[in-house]
Order: C-alpha cells, then sequence, then structure tokens
C-alpha cells in the first residue's frame, strides 16, 4: 500500500517552526486542489533565516510545479535557505523538467517534505538525488496532513481509479427523501454551501438516472460571486433513457458524460459524450467506469446518489470516504431509504465507518467516515444499479 511506502521515510523531528511553516505550504498546496488533476495538489516555501522568502503552489497540469514557481520567486534569495514542500520533488521529465534538479541548482540548503511520493516515476528517487548533491533532507514533516490532501491523488496513481467521496443527506430516519421522491430540501442552506465547496475542488461529479430525473440537478459549484469551478458531471443511465431536457444536458455548461452499457444507444445532445462501460450485474460496471474516468485524468469523484447508485458503489468497495449529512427532520418509514440494498441479518455484520468525525453545520449534524477494510461482514447486495 502506498501509506507504507510514505511511511518507511523517517519521520522529521519535532522542530520550532518547522510545522507552522509547512502549515503555510498546505495552505498553498489548497489553492489548486481540483485545478491540477491529473497532477497531485503541491505546496512550497522557501525560508531564510526564520524568514517566508517566497511561496508557491502547482495551479494546473502542464504548468510550473509548487517548487519552481517558489524558487523563481525567491531569485537569488534561495541559496542556502530552506525548501519546504507538501510532497517530495519530482525527478523525471514530464511536461516540466524534474524539481530536484531545480531545487539543487537553486542552491537550497535542506528540503523538508510532508508527502513521499508513492509515484513509481518519483517514490524516494527526488529524496535521493537531492541528498546525493549534498542536500540536507527532512521526510515526514506533518506526515498525516500532506497525505491527507492528496489522499485522492495516493489512490489515483496506486490504484488506477478516483479516489471517491459519496456524500448525502439523511432525515434523523434514514430517508433521503418523502414517498414521493422529493428531496429539496433534506439538508440546510449552509450544508448544501459545504456541498458547492467540495464540488469545486473535485474533478467530476457523478448521479444516477434516478436522481437525474427526480431532482433535475444542475450539479455545478455555485460559490459567492462566481468563483466556483464546475467539476465534470457523470450520469449513469444504463439503457440511455434520460429524456434530452434535463439540465445535465443544456448547451453552455460544464461537460456532461453519459455512462451506459448499450449496444446502440441513442444519439446524445449536443455536447453530451455517451461513454459505454461493461455491463456489470444490474447495470454499468462500475470499476469499469471508474477506470474510464481515471484515463481521463479524474484523481477525486464525487457521488451524490440516489439509493441504488450508494448501494452499488458500497457493495462494490468502491467508497473511499463517506460525508452524510443528518438533518432534524423526520420523514417517515415510507420515504426513500439511504441504500436501496437488502441489509445484513446481525448488527456485528453492518458496514462500519473508522476514522470518524463529527461536525455541525447550521443545523445539520456532518459525519464523516472510511469505510473499515477487511473485516468479515455479510456485504450489501452487489451491483443493483439499474439507473
Amino acid at each position: 500500500m502506498a501509506s507504507t511506502m510514505r511511511r518507511a521515510a523517517a519521520e522529521a523531528p519535532a522542530e520550532a517552526g518547522g510545522a507552522r511553516f509547512m502549515r503555510m505550504a498546505l495552505a498553498e498546496a489548497e489553492k489548486g486542489l481540483g485545478r491540477t488533476s491529473p497532477n497531485p495538489a503541491v505546496g512550497a516555501l522557501i525560508v531564510k533565516a526564520g524568514r517566508v522568502v517566497a511561496r508557491g503552489h502547482h495551479a494546473r497540469a502542464g504548468g510550473p510545479h509548487a517548487e519552481v514557481v517558489a524558487l523563481r520567486a525567491a531569485g537569488p534569495r534561495a541559496r542556502g535557505a530552506d525548501l519546504y514542500t507538501t510532497l517530495e520533488p519530482c525527478d523525471h521529465f514530464g511536461r516540466t523538467p524534474p524539481c530536484s534538479l531545480a531545487v539543487i541548482e537553486a542552491g537550497i540548503r535542506r528540503v523538508l517534505v510532508g508527502s513521499v511520493d508513492p509515484n513509481p516515476l518519483v517514490n524516494g528517487r527526488g529524496i535521493a538525488r537531492l541528498r546525493a548533491a549534498g542536500v540536507e533532507v527532512v521526510t515526514g514533516v506533518l506526515g498525516g496532513e500532506c497525505d491527507a490532501l492528496n489522499a485522492h491523488w495516493f489512490t489515483f496513481v496506486t490504484e488506477r481509479r478516483p479516489f471517491v467521496t459519496l456524500k448525502a443527506a439523511v432525515s434523523l430516519d434514514g430517508r433521503i427523501a418523502t414517498r414521493r421522491g422529493d428531496a429539496r430540501w433534506v439538508s440546510g442552506e449552509e450544508a448544501r454551501a459545504w456541498v458547492h465547496r467540495l464540488r469545486d475542488r473535485v474533478d467530476a461529479v457523478l448521479v444516477g438516472s434516478g436522481t437525474a430525473r427526480a431532482d433535475d440537478p444542475r450539479l455545478t459549484a455555485r460559490l459567492p460571486g462566481g468563483r466556483g469551478r464546475d467539476p465534470l458531471r457523470v450520469v449513469l443511465d444504463t439503457r440511455r433513457s434520460l429524456p434530452r431536457r434535463l439540465a445535465l444536458f443544456r448547451p453552455g455548461g460544464p461537460g456532461t458524460i453519459v455512462a451506459h452499457a448499450v449496444a446502440r444507444p441513442r444519439p446524445a445532445p449536443p455536447g453530451v459524450e455517451l461513454l459505454r462501460c461493461r455491463r456489470g450485474k444490474g447495470g454499468v460496471d462500475l470499476r469499469d467506469l471508474l477506470e474510464r474516468l481515471a484515463a481521463r485524468g479524474v484523481t477525486h469523484l464525487l457521488v451524490e446518489g440516489g439509493a441504488r447508485v450508494t448501494a452499488s458503489f458500497l457493495a462494490a468497495g468502491l467508497v473511499d470516504r463517506l460525508a452524510v449529512f443528518v438533518a432534524p427532520k423526520l420523514v417517515g418509514s415510507d420515504g426513500l431509504p439511504l441504500l436501496a440494498a437488502p441489509g445484513p441479518a446481525r448488527m456485528a455484520d453492518a458496514l462500519t465507518l473508522e476514522r470518524v468525525t463529527v461536525e455541525r453545520v447550521g443545523d445539520d449534524v456532518l459525519v464523516t467516515g472510511v469505510p473499515a477494510r477487511g473485516r468479515p461482514r455479510a456485504p450489501l447486495a452487489k451491483n443493483r444499479l439499474r439507473g
């Protein structure tokens, strides 16, 4: 696993100011989230005599990497300085030259690294080149936080599929909609604003055909002042049956992909891409879909439902993180449940979340966690997705 490779590097000593400067580098890196794919989001800081000389972040794929941006801003002041970088400097020629060479040529005295790069093209080689050139290297500075920042990219590199965040909003009694399918709105305004900020940071957002029909969503990132960056939109439509009038298919918006499993599908609306995938049990083969999205440079996919889609991704073991808003509302037993799939007979076999966090967002409670891996449990019914 990539985390094992990263943890093989020595942890940095707790030095005064080191964590503070790396947090500043992390803030730089966050500016690139959702904008650098298929590259990671990286931030860099150049520090000399305890003062920040320059900073930079990777803004887009094909553009200069964070270390180079910071080195250019520092100029001759980089000689003899420390470089803080959230990810190991690259050591290969891609769209840009190796950052390790730029660091050496600039005369940097010491490099402090957050995450070791799991990419087989790097994976310690950048660190090795720096040390061979006499540059002191300290690894693992705020390693956990740096790893978390690029968890989506680590999954993309090591598993060749996008990292999947599954988001849902439920009532206190676990319903995502009323008996008539009305889901506007389960959660409050603050929770919806949180989702728009998340959309701004992911590469693509996915819904099933049922949600597309019932809610007619735009799936855009509507941030104040029009600052939001709209992700690629993906809709699961196995039989290619959705009407052309949906908001997802209107011209002028962000790109839309319709994933289907039909040999001769109806033509797509203008600007909409049809993506034929293998057929799984009950619908589109989700692993095949994720591999195809990865080939398009999608590193982070946000899945927004509905109940069958949620159950299918969980049953396939393809959810890396859950984010569930619990609203202070009661809908009743005839409302639509979060999971459209039969569950286990014993509570001990229920899918369990680990690394759970709980926070209040407006009047709602946001619960996030990671599905537990490797423990025996009764699986949900497999791939009952017919969207």
